[in-house]
């Protein structure tokens, strides 16, 4: 199959992985909910009133991109880019190059953590292939200000985890969204991987502290047998029945290390 720039051995390894689809959700609904503009995300309705629904959404349009072909990755770049267009005429003002930015930096962020996770950490050479993967789909959706280099993206990301970040009634109302999704003692297991999951500057934004035990069990995962989907046989305990027969559909047979 032929390629394109927003694609790479490392990202379809990711990709194709439940295991790290399901990290980039735990990490992905604590940033979203903490980030500045997080109104924008709301505006629909669509993220609170089904918040399992727009993961697999956006996890649909993600494996578009990194598993289809040239044109078919263009096509779901460009619905994106639409669907933004929309919203942004809707409510009569621009969404801020800011948020885009957390956004895509938030992709780069969790890739690494769930690949360290579930693989072990990119090798420098995957991890600058992976960055400028990201970057190139971040070009192709039109961002501004994105870094040059990886250096540049890490300092970036920092300086914007400080910055566009903050606690708001918004917040909380989307954590209650997410708990009632999955129910309390889902809800509860979650917060502990997202303590320990998420960068050292959101975690009192959100409230969280990391667990001793939950950091020494992710620090061991990748030990596991089971390639990226080491939880398939746990699917039916740990996840809601609906939810557990959609990650099945993930998976990508994929190269691995």
């Amino acid at each position: 199959m032929s390629s394109h720039p927003f694609t790479c051995p490392v990202i379809q390894r990711i990709w194709g992985s439940p295991d790290a689809i399901l990290l980039f959700f735990a990490g992905g609904a604590a940033e979203f909910a903490a980030l500045k503009a997080v109104d924008w995300l709301l505006f629909t309705n669509s993220l609170p009133a089904g918040p399992i629904g727009r993961f697999f959404d956006t996890v649909r349009f993600a494996q578009r991109v990194f598993f289809g072909t040239p044109t078919q990755a263009a096509a779901t770049i460009a619905t994106i880019n639409r669907v933004h267009r929309h919203v942004e005429a809707a409510r009569d003002m621009p969404i801020p190059a800011w948020a885009y930015r957390d956004v895509l930096f938030l992709l780069i962020d969790y890739g690494e953590r769930a690949h360290a996770i579930i693989y072990g950490p990119m090798p420098a050479a995957e991890q600058l292939a992976h960055f400028e993967a990201i970057v190139a789909l971040g070009h192709a959706m039109h961002l501004r200000g994105l870094p040059t280099t990886y250096a540049a993206y890490q300092a970036q990301r920092h300086q914007q985890l400080l910055d566009d970040y903050a606690p708001s009634a918004l917040m909380e109302r989307l954590f209650a969204s997410y708990g009632a999704a999955i129910g309390p003692w889902r809800y509860r297991l979650l917060r502990l991987i997202q303590a320990s999951l998420l960068p050292a500057e959101l975690r009192p934004v959100v409230g969280l502290r990391p667990n001793g035990l939950v950091d020494g069990v992710l620090r061991c995962y990748r030990y596991l047998p089971g390639g990226g989907n080491k939880l398939r046989w746990l699917h039916r305990l740990l996840l809601p029945r609906q939810v557990a027969q959609r990650v099945r559909t993930l998976a990508h047979v994929v190269g691995t290390r």
